[in-house]
């Protein structure tokens, strides 16, 4: 092998590794008590979705006890089961979101947090590994890539996971559990898709959010885009009907 070709090998090495996530769990662990984040999310999200970060700022030992739960205690898998798990990242992806913003608050856009952090090899902020599950450093692009999109197949988590943004779906001012996990998916997915700031929709046309553009493969596997669409929007859509996307908003969501 050539020197040329060796490095080429181990430059492919270092790429394969470097975008494998590994599996994370932890044996023996229980569903910890989602209550605190809950205490916060009705203190500070609006039900219309727009964020107090300064009130999270002001609670953030509160905040830091939530996430300290949530990174001691990642699911059994051969114990939890799926809605615990789905619950439980869910609002990881969403309280290291916000953990994120009080870290840097003040800032426009959760976008322009990525030159401001400065770490070097990271494409943007959602690939900067800023926290722990179970002792695995962890990045909001993993949790929503590889685990809560590859392993549940759950498309309706588009709606209940919150990237900090005006065009997100609002973050949802209740924590996700179990229990409760099939009402409140319906909730966020029936609420974002019949949201006219967000989706326009008619009967011969729909502009739409670019979450189904940029997701489209997850609301089509068992059937169109617009018969996805259907299940939720109160204004049934033609099969025929024009579909475009509307630009999307990045600014801070508070």
């Amino acid at each position: 092998m050539t020197l040329a070709s060796r490095f080429s090998f181990l430059l492919l090495l270092l790429i394969l590794v470097s975008c494998h996530s590994p599996v994370v769990g932890k044996a023996g662990s229980t569903p910890p008590s989602h209550q605190l984040w809950n205490e916060l999310l009705k203190a500070h999200v609006k039900p219309t979705g727009q964020v107090d970060y300064k009130g999270f700022i002001r609670e953030k030992p509160k905040l830091e006890s939530y996430l300290k739960l949530l990174s001691e205690n990642a699911p059994d898998r051969s114990k939890w089961s799926k809605n615990e798990q789905l619950a439980y990242w869910i609002n990881v992806y969403n309280a290291y979101t916000v953990k994120l913003i009080v870290d840097f608050y003040p800032t426009k856009s959760i976008r322009d947090l990525g030159p401001r952090i400065k770490i070097p090899l990271i494409k943007d902020v959602w690939h900067y590994k800023f926290f722990k599950i179970a002792g695995v450093d962890m990045s909001l692009d993993e949790v929503e890539h590889s685990i809560l999109r590859k392993e549940f197949e759950e498309p309706r988590i588009h709606f209940a996971i919150n990237c900090a943004s005006v065009s997100c779906p609002p973050l949802l001012n209740e924590a996700f559990v179990a229990a409760n996990l099939e009402n409140q998916l319906m909730r966020v997915t029936t609420t974002f898709i019949n949201d006219p700031s967000r989706n326009k929709i008619s009967s011969q046309s729909a502009q739409l959010s670019s979450i189904f553009s940029w997701f489209k493969g997850d609301f089509t596997k068992k059937g169109t885009l617009i018969e996805f669409l259907n299940r939720y929007s109160k204004v049934k859509i033609s099969p025929n009907a024009r579909i475009s996307f509307l630009d999307y908003n990045w600014n801070l969501n508070e």
